[in-house]
């Protein structure tokens, strides 16, 4: 099978030749896997040939003005959504951490009046061409902040106003969120329409759980954020895409609702989180949701040597394989903190031991 091929027969929750692969990683991690397999550091898709990737992403890139201006003497690059991030160095890398949450104190006015990028302002131009150049992989548009309301919301309004917003149904908070998923609507719909019917994948997120338990009851995911994602999946299904739902943390118990949404695939899948062990997700779900993720970025990979490493991978795929509906990955992006060899191990393994034939 090709790549695309064997994503779709998952998909369909049918055994495929050896289970699709997926990978997600921080700088620093990534950096030193070029490094490993003698790649340029531009080489994206040299190292997704070496790990055997069967995803690739189709983009329409943002060609607009910069809307929010960088704060250099504080160390600040702010996007064009207004999202301020400052650089936090760790042990082992750094990351672009959020601060200021512009909007926190921000009245209606200032949020109706507050700078977002246009759809008229991405390159639909090159989607079709990009498709067919990669027509062998599953083509996937979008990502974890497509859709989502309580983390890019948090990241300007922050996160305990982001949830007050969403209780009380505050006004400004409420015209944030659907002001930017109409912008985002609108640039997957005009995505959707230039691939003429090639992308299989539309990846979306929200992030539903903390490691214990839900961030949100089900009844408020069902009033306020389950009705602003369906039309993001109804749209999908409109292309004859399917759709991946990226949600950490303790999740499961919103899957019942993804599935009668219409959502096919979920992933981070968290196994250390609470009710998301994977021989339970695999029983309960396995059979009406393709599974994606498991390999814990907290885990052995991380954490352990490489024969635990390879022995975490085996077990998971064992749990997880039988019937298809599975795609091997990280539960998230792989930090920097994981040793080399313990990622090349865990690909070889994904290769090697998730073989069908």
């Amino acid at each position: 099978m090709n790549s695309r091929e064997r994503v779709l027969t998952t998909f369909d929750h049918h055994e495929p030749d050896r289970v699709p692969i997926n990978y997600m990683a921080n700088p620093g991690i990534d950096g030193r896997l070029k490094e490993h397999f003698g790649l340029k550091q531009n080489d994206y898709e040299g190292l997704q040939q070496a790990l055997g990737v069967d995803f690739r992403w189709v983009h329409s890139p943002y060609t607009g003005p910069k809307l929010h201006a960088d704060i250099p003497e504080r160390n600040i690059n702010v996007d064009n959504w207004g999202i301020r991030r400052r650089w936090v160095e760790h042990p082992t890398g750094g990351y672009w951490d959020y601060c200021d949450f512009p909007l926190k104190e921000a009245d209606l006015e200032t949020v109706v009046n507050w700078p977002m990028p246009s759809p008229d302002d991405f390159n639909y131009t090159t989607v079709y061409d990009q498709c067919k150049a990669k027509r062998d992989f599953c083509l996937v548009i979008g990502g974890a902040g497509i859709g989502d309301i309580i983390n890019s919301t948090g990241m300007v309004r922050g996160m305990e106003q982001t949830l007050v917003d969403l209780i009380l149904d505050e006004p400004a908070g409420i015209t944030y969120i659907d002001r930017r998923l109409d912008v985002l609507f609108a640039m997957i719909e005009r995505t959707l329409e230039a691939a003429k019917g090639e992308i299989d994948i539309l990846w979306m997120g929200e992030d539903l759980g903390t490691q214990i338990a839900p961030m949100i009851s089900l009844d408020l995911y069902r009033e306020q954020i389950r009705p602003r994602h369906q039309r993001f999946v109804d749209l999908a299904k409109a292309h004859g895409a399917r759709v991946m739902m990226h949600s950490c943390g303790s999740s499961s118990w919103a899957y019942e609702d993804f599935i009668a949404m219409g959502i096919d695939g979920l992933e981070t899948l968290q196994p250390e989180a609470a009710n998301m062990d994977p021989a339970y997700l695999k029983k309960t779900f396995g059979s009406r949701l393709t599974l994606h993720g498991c390999i814990s970025t907290a885990g052995p990979v991380a954490t352990g040597s490489v024969a635990e490493t390879i022995s975490s991978c085996r077990e998971t795929l064992a749990t997880m394989m039988p019937g298809g509906g599975y795609c091997f990955a990280p539960t998230h992006e792989l930090q920097d903190n994981s040793p080399t060899a313990n990622v090349v191990a865990m690909y070889e393994v994904g290769r090697n031991d998730g073989s069908y034939r």
